[in-house]
């Protein structure tokens, strides 16, 4: 590919798309096309671009989600690339949104998470931070700014993300207290549950949790839709829940009986 990974994007056209053969295992041209009511040659493109992020598999006349119908129907994550391009731009107006509630002069955790590494990105022109964080893509932005300082966590780097886990993690974040944690989970239950999939990160995130004054949790609405076996906490442990549509009503009586603040990126002017 030509263009670096910063410069894809995918539409919301495209999300739906691949969400849809993703959870159905496969899809065929001319049954897409009447469900998104486009053209064939439509469905056509948009294939051969998801197909060429490697997020599908071109068969004839359609494409396959890889490991078809059975790995949708397992807990598995999605993969990095994949994570990274879905809900681009709902995730960066969260990011933008997140990191106007921490001032200037801050202490905070930054955690794993392709949402995380966008509230990184806007955090990018603040003064005199301290970010700890587990996370090497976060600690690659962060170092340009010679006003913030950035520490790393030590423990197991993951080849697929660059997230830092373990016990070593562990011990190293117990070491501080921070004004605020910036966190962010794979999936969240309508009673307020939060989940991952990593046993390894949900011990780092706990650890992280306990140690800031004020929690802020970034997710895009997807994680309401998905499941994920490891229980990480619930929504009360947090302060700030930062997303792009306003959750479903049960979920937002949780968030009032726990005093979360909901912040919600369709209610803002300007994201």
């Amino acid at each position: 590919m030509n263009r670096s990974f910063s410069e894809i994007r995918i539409s919301k056209r495209q999300q739906a798309l691949l969400a849809y053969i993703r959870n159905e295992g496969k899809g065929q041209v001319d049954l897409l096309a009447k469900s998104f009511k486009v053209t064939p040659q439509t469905i056509r493109r948009d294939l051969n671009i998801l197909c060429s992020l490697r997020l599908l598999l071109r068969v004839h006349g359609g494409a396959l989600a890889p490991g078809g119908a059975a790995e949708s129907e397992q807990l598995v994550n999605l993969d990095y690339h994949t994570r990274r391009l879905l809900a681009f731009e709902a995730k960066g107006a969260i990011g933008k949104l997140a990191a106007s509630i921490i001032p200037n002069d801050a202490s905070l955790f930054i955690n794993i998470g392709t949402t995380t590494e966008r509230v990184a990105q806007h955090l990018t022109e603040h003064l005199g931070l301290l970010v700890i964080t587990n996370n090497i893509n976060i600690a690659n932005t962060l170092r340009r700014n010679k006003s913030i300082k950035v520490m790393t966590a030590g423990g197991l780097v993951r080849h697929e993300d660059g997230g830092i886990v373990g016990d070593a993690t562990e011990d190293f974040v117990n070491q501080f207290k921070v004004d605020y944690a910036v966190i962010g989970c794979s999936a969240i239950e309508a009673d307020g549950t939060l989940l991952d999939f990593d046993v390894r990160e949900v011990k780092v995130t706990q650890a992280i949790i306990e140690n800031a004054r004020s929690v802020i949790l970034v997710s895009d609405s997807s994680k309401f839709e998905r499941k994920a076996p490891a229980r990480l906490g619930s929504i009360g442990q947090v302060d700030f829940f930062v997303t792009n549509e306003t959750p479903q009503t049960r979920f937002m009586e949780v968030c009032h009986h726990g005093d979360v603040e909901v912040l919600t990126t369709s209610s803002v002017r300007g994201n």
